[in-house]
């Protein structure tokens, strides 16, 4: 029986170290797909917010949102009109929790609300269960769409 009960807690320990492997890059799905790494965004457009989670205030830095989108082929300003306001963006962190939203709310023609895939708190890298990568939107009233570990981002066509 210890046998056994030895088998199952390195199981289990296994099991519980490879899915708390934080993601290396974040793979980006569109009309087409791009992967992005730590350097890669860091050579992109940057974009600093200051937003609060838990009663804590910090400072963002990372990649916009819409600037990820336009490089994977979705359409923004004026061109986002007719069935493309009808695409969702979906959010997965490498724990597996998925937000969702609106391609629109996404796009500064029309919110001012940003969204930016941060890799930054304070001018320190993330760590620990927040990063490397998380997804921080201003302007909600709770967190609950922050995303922890950003793994993937896909846009999906909403069909009726």
């Amino acid at each position: 029986m210890t046998t056994c009960r030895l088998f199952f807690a390195a199981v289990f320990a296994a099991t519980t170290t490879l899915a708390a492997q934080p993601p290396t890059s974040v793979r980006i799905v569109g009309p087409r797909t791009l992967v992005v790494s730590a350097s890669d965004l860091a050579a992109m457009p940057r974009t600093t917010v200051t937003a609060t989670a838990h009663e804590r205030t910090a400072n963002y830095e990372g990649v916009s949102l819409r600037e990820l989108l336009t490089r994977v082929g979705v359409p923004f300003g004026e061109a986002l009109r007719g069935r493309a306001l009808a695409a969702a963006v979906v959010v997965t962190g490498a724990d597996g929790y998925r937000v969702v939203f609106g391609v629109a709310e996404l796009d500064p023609g029309f919110t001012d609300r940003l969204a930016i895939l941060a890799d930054k708190r304070n001018g320190l890298p993330l760590a620990g269960d927040e990063g490397p990568f998380q997804v921080i939107l201003t302007g909600e009233k709770r967190p609950a769409r922050w995303v922890r570990q950003v793994a993937k981002i896909e846009v999906r066509a909403i069909d009726e």
